[in-house]
Order: C-alpha cells, then structure tokens, then sequence
C-alpha cells in the first residue's frame, strides 16, 4: 500500500553563508512526468554538508549547470536551486520512492534505493551538478528527484541503486563515503596527453624539446598544440610530430582553463604560476626541468586537484615523456609503504584508517594522526585489533604534542587546508603518493616546493565523489558482510538535531559518522554512548558500542509509536 503523502514536510534548509534553518511547513512537490518522489529513510552527515554551509553560492556544486541538460527542463524541477535559492543538504541517503511521473521509465513507488551524488554529465563552470548541493539533498522527510537528471544519459544507468531489507538504512546511507573512500585509492590516472585534446608546449631560450612524440601515442594524439618557443628549432621539433600547431607569442594573451596538457621546458617561477591557471578541469601540467631547478616556492592551484581534477607532474631529466611515465596508474597502496593518515580519527578518517590496514596489501605502517586525543582514543579501540590481525604496524599521533619525524611515502589528507599538502611535500620520500581526499575550496593556491616534489617524483591525486560502480562494489561488500559500514556510526537524531549534528561535525565533537532520521521529527542528536540516557530498549540492541540494524529498528518503532 502506498502511504499518503503530506502536503508539507519538516527540511532543514541552507539559506545563505554558514546559515541554516529547520523549515517545519517546507512544501513537498508532487511528481511531474518525469519525477520520483522518494521518502528519506535515513542520511549521513558529512563534512561536505560543512564545506557547502560556509561556501553556499560559492561552492562549485552550488553553482549553476551550464551544459549536459536543457534549462527548460531545469525550469521544470522546483528541486533544483542553484546560486542563492534555499538548498537542501544531505547526500548520504537511503530512500523508498513513494510515487512516481506517467513518464519515469526506471523505477516504481515501494522501491528502496541508494542515492549515488553525483551527476558528472550535468557540468557547472567549475565543477558538476550534484544531489544535495544545486539540486536539493536528504535531510528532509521527502525529496523529488527527475529522471532526466540521475538517469546517465549514454548508458542509461539509474543513479538510484535498488537495494532490499537486508542492511539496515543507516547501513545502505553510509555506502556513498565509503564508496568515496574506495575511489579515491582505485581511480585510474591518465598517464599521457589526451586523445584529442588541447595540447600547450612552452619552451623557454636553451631548452630543447625531447620526448614530445613520445608523450602521445597513435590512439592518444592530441587535437592541436599550441606553441610558445624562444627559437626555430623548437618550433621544428614540435612541427615534426604532425599535429596542427597554433603558435602564441606569449602565454600570458592565452585563454584560462583551455588546455588539457601543458607541457613546460623551463624552470621560471612566475611561468609555471601563469600555467596554473591555463591549465583545464582534468588536465595534467608537466614541467620539464632538464636539470635546473626552480629555485623556490610556487604558487599552485592545489584545491583543483580535488575539484578540477587537475593532476602535475615533472622530471629532472630532459624528456617530456619521463614525467608522464611518473604518473601511477591509481592512488592505491603500494607493499611497503608508510602512510600518513592526516585528520585519520575524524569520520572520514576512520574509513581510511580502515580501509588502509584491511587492504591487503602487504607491509604497510601507518601513523594515524590527529589533534584531538579523546578521538584517537576511540579511533585505537576500533581499529587496534584488526590492526595486529592484518598485521599493520599502526601509531596513533598527536601532532600537537609530537610530530611524526619520520617521511612518508603515502600521505591521506582529511582536512581541507593547503598548507596540509605543502607538508606533505616536504616530507615526502621517492614516489610519494598524497591523496587530497578533503575538498580544499576550488580557487585555493598555496605555494608548495615544486623542486622537492619533481625531484621524489611525488603526485597528488584527489577525487570528488564517487562512481556508480563504486557504490556498488560496497554495497556488494556490505550486503555480503565484508564490510559493516555501520562501524562509522558514533550519534543518531531526528531532523531536530541535525543542525547540532552539522555543528558537531564543525567542531569535531564526534568521532564517526551522525546518521538523521528525517521520519523521526523532535529527536535531538544522541551519541550512542549516551543513547542509555533517553532510550534504554534502543541501547540494548548496540552491540559493542557499534550501531546496529536491530538497534535501528528498535529507535523507529520507539519513535514513531
């Protein structure tokens, strides 16, 4: 039976820079032809939710889409609200879909489903449209959704995830971090200039262009160089690979955000900073050195390399080719590898803590980092034993109190603060690997020793999101009981404590991850350490402080009655 739909719903909404309201009487829209209507189960929190209060209009999701989709059609979804209008936050959902349009083709009301976030086809001018950011998110009792937008318009693919009863909601929700998580070590890295694509090579006076062929192959050729040479010969070689060529006589007349390879013979500090910002979302700068060195600090666009996708690399020898060659084909781990987790008790960091010591891989050494003592604390009590039992030799790190002295050769960075990877940089052994997992705000530039990062052949990666097929791989993983995704959980509430909920994660008052209910309406946010407090029967049900499917349904039936 399908239940009958209220007219009005309780939502919290963001309003504007770090302001945000419980909106009790927030209209819910019937579907149109093409919409979903799906009640909220449950949603996590996450510091993403954070990052979009401070930022609101500024942030690159928030923005408007500006290709991928008619804007007739956007006129047609009350949930879309790019720029200023209210939004909704919340993209760690699961949901069952309640009613549906005479034209949605993929779903049907009673279905329970996971949200995947991000919809990469629907581009904004810095980043992607995305559930919860320009398009209205969970934490709110109902939420509409439109075909035309989470359907992938080639393959056809749903980015609502059918799932069953078998995993608890908080469980199903909390499948998108970790799939986050997942993504960030599996993505595949372009390691040669894209088939195709704009292709700019700077040579400054006594370089010589060596390699160049070798960067590209017969099935990866690019559409056409752009070339800035001091001399002749220069301008010969890069002539001899065939390629249509456009010469420039300075990069500074050159369009911003228009190349997908750079190619730089040089070492002038103030060059590579003009680079920086010719370079496109997705693109690879590739400094040639060929022996010298740089001399000093640059000036890099490193919240691209979250949000743009932006990727720099380099060589101390003489041949274009050698930087591309640098390039892994993942950010994964590596046997052997001593990896620093920086910000690794918060909630994200719990994830990749674990994740890091249940990889697999052999060897490997963390020192898990973090400010605040209380959450290593409960970071240790979660993680010590599976530790020893995949046999990771594993630190718990108050760098306050004392610093890691040692380098590393894999650094994970939770907090979105540049002078985080400029650290990272500087104490980086060869082949280091720094996985910009926080989302440091798209327009950030910090300087950071390019010389020392060229030198160890270092590369910083970083990911927005995840894929459907992400997802899946953790669903698949929870489903089977590889993987509890509940282990995150460290406070429940209703839509009444989840401003508090995204304050605590503000403030990192909480270890793991807060899931809302949105169904449950006056319920404050409860740590589970606190749940004995207010609901005895509710507590009962976690096992081992961890939340569990059971004690979900104990609260709901609490709740609700």
């Amino acid at each position: 039976m399908i239940p009958e739909i209220p007219q009005t719903q309780h939502a919290v909404q963001l309003t504007g820079p770090d302001k945000m309201i419980v909106n009790s009487q927030k209209e819910i829209h019937q579907p149109g032809p093409h919409q979903v209507l799906a009640k909220v189960e449950a949603v996590g929190l996450c510091f993403s939710d954070l990052k979009l209060l401070k930022q609101f209009d500024s942030h690159a999701r928030k923005t408007p889409i500006v290709s991928g989709i008619d804007s007739k059609i956007l006129d047609e979804i009350p949930s879309y609200c790019p720029n200023k209008k209210p939004g909704v936050p919340g993209h760690e959902a699961c949901c069952v879909i309640v009613a549906v349009g005479e034209k949605v083709k993929y779903h049907k009301p009673g279905q329970r489903v996971l949200v995947q976030t991000d919809y990469r086809w629907l581009k904004t001018a810095a980043s992607n449209a995305a559930f919860g950011y320009n398009f209205e998110g969970a934490l709110q009792q109902y939420v509409l959704l439109d075909e035309r937008v989470f359907v992938e318009p080639h393959s056809g693919e749903s980015l609502l995830i059918p799932v069953d009863d078998k995993l608890s909601a908080s469980a199903i929700a909390l499948v998108e971090p970790w799939a986050c998580v997942e993504s960030s070590y599996i993505s595949r890295e372009r390691n040669h200039i894209l088939s195709g694509g704009r292709t700019l090579v700077v040579a400054e006076g006594g370089y010589e262009i060596i390699g160049l062929e070798e960067c590209f192959t017969a099935n990866n050729i690019p559409a056409n160089i752009t070339a800035v040479c001091c001399d002749q010969s220069q301008l010969n070689k890069i002539t001899r690979t065939g390629v249509k060529i456009i010469n420039a006589d300075s990069v500074g007349d050159l369009p911003n955000e228009n190349f997908d390879d750079i190619i730089y013979f040089g070492c002038k500090k103030q060059v590579i900073e003009i680079l920086n910002d010719k370079l496109a979302a997705g693109g690879i700068i590739n400094i040639v050195l060929a022996g010298k060195n740089i001399g000093g600090e640059v000036s890099v666009g490193v919240g691209r390399v979250h949000y743009g996708g932006t990727r720099w690399t380099g060589t101390t020898a003489a041949s274009a080719a050698q930087s591309y060659r640098n390039i892994p084909q993942t950010g994964e781990l590596r046997p052997g590898d001593k990896v620093n987790i920086i910000g690794a008790a918060g909630p994200m960091g719990q994830m990749h803590t674990i994740r890091v010591i249940c990889s697999g891989v052999e060897k490997l050494s963390i020192a898990a980092c973090d400010f605040d003592d209380a959450r290593l604390g409960v970071l240790e009590q979660k993680v010590k034993n599976i530790a020893q039992k995949n046999r990771v030799d594993i630190k718990f790190v108050n760098p306050q109190k004392k610093s890691p002295v040692e380098k590393f050769r894999y650094f994970a960075i939770m907090a979105p603060v540049a002078d985080l990877v400029a650290g990272s940089i500087k104490n980086s052994m060869p082949e280091t690997l720094i996985n910009i997992f926080a989302g440091i705000p798209a327009n950030v530039k910090h300087p950071v020793d390019l010389d020392r990062y060229i030198e160890n052949r270092c590369f910083m990666f970083g990911t927005s999101g995840s894929s459907l097929s992400d997802m899946k791989v953790v669903l698949q993983k929870a489903v089977c009981g590889q993987l509890d995704t509940n282990l995150s959980v460290d406070a429940v509430s209703g839509i009444a404590g989840a401003i508090d909920g995204i304050r605590a994660v503000e403030n990192r008052t909480m270890s793991g991850k807060i899931i809302v209910y949105p169904q449950i309406v006056n319920m404050p946010l409860i740590p589970l350490a606190e749940m004995r407090k207010h609901y005895p029967a509710v507590s009962d049900k976690i096992i081992d402080g961890l939340w569990t499917k059971q004690a979900e349904k104990e609260l709901l039936k609490i709740i609700c009655c």
